[in-house]
C-alpha cells in the first residue's frame, strides 16, 4: 500500500510513522495522557509513562508471557523532546561521533519513544538488557513471536538498518495496535516504511 504524502504522520494516531526523515510535529510533541502500566519495571525505567491504550497492551502482553513463565520488564517507555535531548547526547559522547550515535539512537524531535507509543523491554534477570543477545533469551523469543497478537511490532528488525535507520533492537517494540500488527506478521512485512509504503530513511 503506498503512502500519500502527510499520511501517517499525526503523532497522537497508533498508526504514525516517526523516522530520521519523518520528524515529530511540533518537535516537542507530547502526548494527551500518559499512565504508568501496572506491570515490574526494570531498575533504572524511572516512572515509565505509555499512552494510557499503549499501556494496556502492554499489561495484557505482560500477563500472557507470565502465564507461559516469561517475566518481562519495562525497561524504557515515554521520553520527552528534553529526555530525547539527553539520551542522544549521552550516546554521542560515549561513541565520540554524532554519526555513530545516529545509528542506536534518535535525535529530540524524531524519537518514538516521544510518542508514547514505544518501550523497550527486558527480561526480570536483566539478561542482555538493551543488547542483541536479548533476541535469545526466553524474554527476546518469547516477543519475537507473541508480540504481534498485543499489537506491537519490532520496530527495528535485524537486517533492516537500510530501511529504519537504526541498528537491530530486538527489545524495542512499538504500540500499532492488533490490526496493523496481524496484517504485518500475516505479509511477512517486517518493517512500518514497507507496510505502508513509505520510503526508507536510513540518515537525516
Amino acid at each position: 500500500m503506498a503512502g500519500a504524502p502527510g499520511a501517517h504522520s499525526d503523532p497522537s494516531a497508533i498508526d504514525v510513522v516517526v523516522n530520521k526523515r519523518r520528524p515529530l510535529g511540533p518537535a516537542d510533541f507530547a502526548p494527551a495522557q500518559l499512565v504508568p502500566p501496572a506491570v515490574p519495571l526494570g531498575p533504572s525505567a524511572g516512572s515509565a509513562l505509555l499512552r494510557p491504550d499503549t499501556a494496556a497492551a502492554v499489561e495484557w502482553m505482560f500477563s500472557a508471557a507470565q502465564a507461559d513463565g516469561v517475566n518481562l520488564t519495562v525497561v524504557s517507555a515515554y521520553r520527552s523532546y528534553a529526555d530525547q535531548e539527553s539520551t542522544y547526547a549521552y550516546w554521542v559522547s560515549q561513541y565520540g561521533d554524532a554519526a555513530l550515535a545516529d545509528t542506536v539512537s534518535a535525535r529530540a524531535g524524531f524519537s518514538e519513544h516521544q510518542t508514547g507509543l514505544a518501550v523497550d523491554i527486558g527480561q526480570d534477570d536483566g539478561a542482555c538488557t538493551l543488547a542483541t543477545c536479548f533476541s535469545n533469551t526466553a524474554a527476546g523469543r518469547w516477543a519475537e513471536a507473541n508480540a504481534a497478537s498485543f499489537g506491537f511490532i519490532v520496530r527495528y528488525p535485524q537486517g533492516k538498518d537500510a530501511t529504519t535507520g537504526f541498528s537491530w533492537e530486538p527489545w524495542h517494540l512499538r504500540y500499532v495496535g492488533t490490526e496493523i500488527a496481524g496484517a504485518m506478521r500475516s505479509a511477512g512485512t517486517a518493517t512500518l516504511e514497507e507496510y505502508f509504503g513509505l520510503p526508507a530513511a536510513p540518515g537525516y
